[in-house]
């Protein structure tokens, strides 16, 4: 079988610097001449990146892996990623998977792949990843939305909070270099993609590993590239908002004041468990640096409910809390046990139904606290990066978002190209998340 006559399907979970992995591995295929088909369909090669954030998402993985097999039986099938990283030992035994790939392996996969194409003899790469002290460097020619391109700047998280199981699987922080980073983006650029999105496992630490650059830095000479007319950034983690930080960012005009400060919980003893490294007065200070140089930016976060020990009195710290920093939008995960954590040996494990519960109050707020934030924009002229077509109820739309990530749609026209970037007038609400202009 040659290259051309090989089809190959990818299945990404987890986050965004996996997308951001699956992408790039995708394209080295392409380079090499194979084709590239959806994971739904036969293929002779299926690549399951993997997550392995909760125990949960390891379950997901093998049953993504145990999908794959049942698709087409004489397939290759190989695990990569966090999962593959974490149960390298589970997985060696089990005869359905022909190649196992950590992290830091995920440039070779062509190779590793042909590897196994010559040989038929299973094929497990799992490196030590607390000793890896270099960035596996990556490289998209093209990524899979046509407008925004996601790019993938830090790898590693020195943190340890108590519930993540992270730095096991990804190591400790590795930067990449910012010679790479802007290349990559300029490449992007003369394919015509206008946004930007900077993500990492832990992006904050970008650069700490370096030593002559941090994330503000790399930042600066992003904005310098001819072309790029959006940057956005991942999320954050509090500390690194200073008042230096966040009036440089307001100066620089093609910085998206969107920004996703990781919160986990509004109460301090909670945060403490967490191995959470600020205090609630310290992250809503950090808010209000961004408001003082901001107008009005959409702040979003993360918060764990029913993480162990979690009373009802610590839970409605934390709604006080999300309800006073007034969020654009909140994200709302249920805690899941990870073996391997400190968290999983914690007393005093939540009971599903109280975490149920604490997750509907919460996602109650978030709908109230959007919509708010939403509605403050209506009459106001907003540029918005047009990214596709979609169908609502019978109507044609072109929708797309605005810098702080608001989705706004307008009827179809010949005008209006995907792509461009077009001031409107948000008018009024065409559904719970969408602006119509």
């Amino acid at each position: 079988m040659n290259n051309k006559e090989c089809k190959v399907a990818f299945q990404t979970l987890g986050c965004k610097v996996n997308s951001y992995e699956t992408e790039a591995m995708q394209n080295k295929f392409e380079n090499a001449g194979y084709t590239i088909v959806k994971f739904n369909e036969k293929a002779d090669v299926y690549i399951i990146n993997t997550c392995s954030v909760t125990n949960m998402a390891d379950r997901k993985s093998r049953q993504v892996i145990h999908r794959a097999k049942k698709l087409n039986k004489n397939a290759i099938v190989v695990a990569v990623g966090c999962y593959a990283q974490a149960a390298k030992d589970e997985l060696e035994k089990e005869e359905y998977i022909d190649i196992i790939l950590g992290n830091n392996n995920k440039t070779q996969i062509v190779e590793i792949v042909e590897e196994y194409i010559r040989e038929r003899e299973k094929i497990v790469k799992v490196l030590d990843i607390s000793k890896e002290k270099n960035y596996e460097d990556m490289e998209l020619l093209h990524v899979l939305e046509h407008t925004r391109a996601y790019i993938k700047v830090q790898d590693g998280c020195n943190q340890f909070c108590s519930y993540c199981i992270i730095p096991y699987t990804r190591g400790r922080v590795r930067s990449r270099g910012v010679n790479e980073t802007v290349e990559e983006i300029k490449n992007l650029v003369l394919r015509g993609y206008k946004e930007f999105v900077l993500t990492g496992i832990h992006l904050s630490s970008y650069g700490v590993d370096l030593g002559n650059i941090d994330l503000l830095g790399l930042i600066l000479k992003i904005h310098e590239i001819e072309g790029v007319e959006r940057i956005r950034l991942g999320s954050l983690e509090p500390r690194i908002i200073t008042k230096e930080f966040a009036n440089t960012l307001s100066k620089l005009e093609k910085i998206c004041p969107h920004f996703h400060l990781s919160l986990q919980s509004g109460c301090d003893a909670t945060l403490k468990r967490m191995n959470r490294r600020y205090s609630c007065d310290e992250y809503y200070e950090k808010c209000e640096i961004l408001r003082d140089a901001f107008d009005n930016p959409a702040i979003t976060t993360d918060i764990i409910v029913g993480f162990p020990g979690e009373t009802d009195e610590e839970f409605e710290q934390t709604k006080a809390f999300v309800e006073k920093v007034n969020f654009f939008e909140t994200h709302i995960f249920k805690y899941s046990r990870r073996k391997g954590t400190v968290a999983d040996k914690l007393k005093e494990q939540v009971k599903d139904d109280d975490k149920n519960t604490r997750s509907e109050i919460l996602l109650d707020l978030n709908l109230r606290n959007s919509k708010a934030y939403m509605q403050e924009a209506i009459g106001k002229p907003v540029k918005v990066l047009i990214e596709e077509p979609v169908t609502i109820e019978g109507k044609e739309y072109y929708v797309g978002h605005t810098k702080t990530y608001l989705k706004v749609a307008v009827e179809l026209t010949e005008a209006i190209n995907v792509n461009d970037i077009v001031e409107l007038v948000p008018k009024a609400f065409l559904n719970e998340g969408i602006l119509l202009a």
